[in-house]
Order: C-alpha cells, then sequence, then structure tokens
C-alpha cells in the first residue's frame, strides 16, 4: 500500500475559442471506464449539437453548411474518437498509471476538450488497520 490509492475519476467538457472556456458538464466517475464511457457519450453529444443529421432533425433552410474540403471538422474529430474502441483501452491503461488524460478536437479557433483524471485520497496508515475505530 502506497498511502495514495485512487477513489473516483474526474471526467470533465469544456469548449471555447482562444484562450477562453466554457465548463460543458462533469462527472465523478467510480472507475476510469466509467469515466471514459461518460467522456465517448459527451464525445457523440457534442459531435450531434454541432453537426446534426439533417434527414432527422428539423432545421431551417441553409442552417447546415458543407465543410470546404481538408478543414479542421470537429464533430468528425468527436466522433472518430468515440468509436475507437482499442484507443479507449490504452486511455484507460493509461488513466491506471495515474496520470490525466485529455482529448482535443480541434474547427478553426474553436476547441472542444474531454478530460479525464484520477482523484487520490490518503489511505490510512498501514499501522492502523488492526485498531478500531
Amino acid at each position: 500500500m502506497t498511502g495514495v490509492e485512487p477513489v473516483e475519476y474526474l471526467a470533465d467538457a469544456y469548449g471555447g475559442r482562444g484562450a477562453r472556456g466554457v465548463f460543458l458538464g462533469g462527472t465523478l466517475a467510480p472507475t476510469r471506464r466509467l469515466a471514459l464511457r461518460w467522456l465517448r457519450r459527451q464525445a457523440h453529444r457534442l459531435a450531434d449539437a454541432l453537426d446534426p443529421d439533417p434527414r432527422t432533425t428539423r432545421l431551417p433552410a441553409r442552417a447546415l453548411l458543407p465543410a470546404p474540403p481538408g478543414a479542421e471538422h470537429a464533430p468528425s474529430q468527436l466522433r472518430f474518437w468515440a468509436a475507437d474502441l482499442t484507443y479507449a483501452e490504452e486511455v484507460t491503461d493509461h488513466l491506471a498509471t495515474g496520470y490525466p488524460y485529455c482529448f482535443t478536437a480541434r474547427e478553426g479557433p474553436a476547441w472542444y476538450r474531454l478530460t479525464a483524471r484520477p482523484l487520490f485520497t490518503t489511505g490510512r496508515p498501514t499501522h492502523f488497520a488492526g485498531s478500531p475505530m
């Protein structure tokens, strides 16, 4: 026992432009897999909000315009990241080491950041393990 143990994982989503950011949501998850699952859902939520399917959403005329070829497209980046299950395993392994993880999708000056980090608590010293509270 090292005296410090991760107990929960903080997952959050931010969006912004340049140096300004806005908190879009967050959660405390009991495991790193649940934190990553929440991040993947947020990636889909953001992508769908930024780039809704015109066949399933009622929108005014010309509300959606095609992106120029080769341009950064944050919704595509978010969807690709959320769908890559092999990379998701690498992320959970990275979180298991105790380090935070961050993914940022960009489109021009706009950015969308998904983060997960372990929250640590000081464990009970081992010499107190046998004593009653």
